[in-house]
């Protein structure tokens, strides 16, 4: 064998090889391709009842919601009102029970004082000669302690 028979002796194997690798490249890659072709279909059936399932919770939060954003005018509604109701009743029963409460205690006031300016039945009253009271102290308890 000469030497140019040898060279395309070898030139035909590496062909070979090359052509048998690129054919299990092939292979394998047409085998992922069905695998993943299968998953995507796969996913896309259950995919679509999720998504259904995610609209029909889409639409009872938006009912529900709409209900919470109508209990909540009527609860701001009811708070005025009874803001209002308050302010009537305070306006139209607050002026006078303070008059009452206020003559109620100028009463007691006046019935106390009555009762301790006159003398008991059985005290007695002594009176020494020459001999004068300690003056009324000034300041409360506030002034007291600020002097120590």
């Amino acid at each position: 064998m000469s030497g140019g028979e040898v060279a395309g002796i070898l030139v035909a194997v590496f062909w070979a090889i090359l052509v048998s690798f690129l054919a299990l490249v092939l292979a394998r890659l047409a085998g992922t391709l069905k695998a993943t072709t299968k998953m995507v279909a796969e996913v896309s059936d259950q995919a679509v009842p999720l998504l259904a399932d995610a609209s029909a919770t889409v639409r009872s939060a938006h009912t529900q919601l709409a209900r919470v954003d109508a209990i909540a005018a009527d609860v701001q509604e009811v708070t005025a009102n009874a803001s209002a109701l308050s302010s009537t009743v305070s306006s139209a029963f607050g002026g006078p029970l303070v008059k009452v409460a206020a003559f109620g205690y100028g009463v007691r006031r006046a019935i106390g004082k009555k009762s301790a300016e006159a003398p008991a039945a059985g005290a007695k009253r002594t009176v020494v000669v020459g001999r004068t009271l300690p003056g009324a102290r000034r300041g409360g308890r506030r002034n007291r302690r600020s002097k120590d």
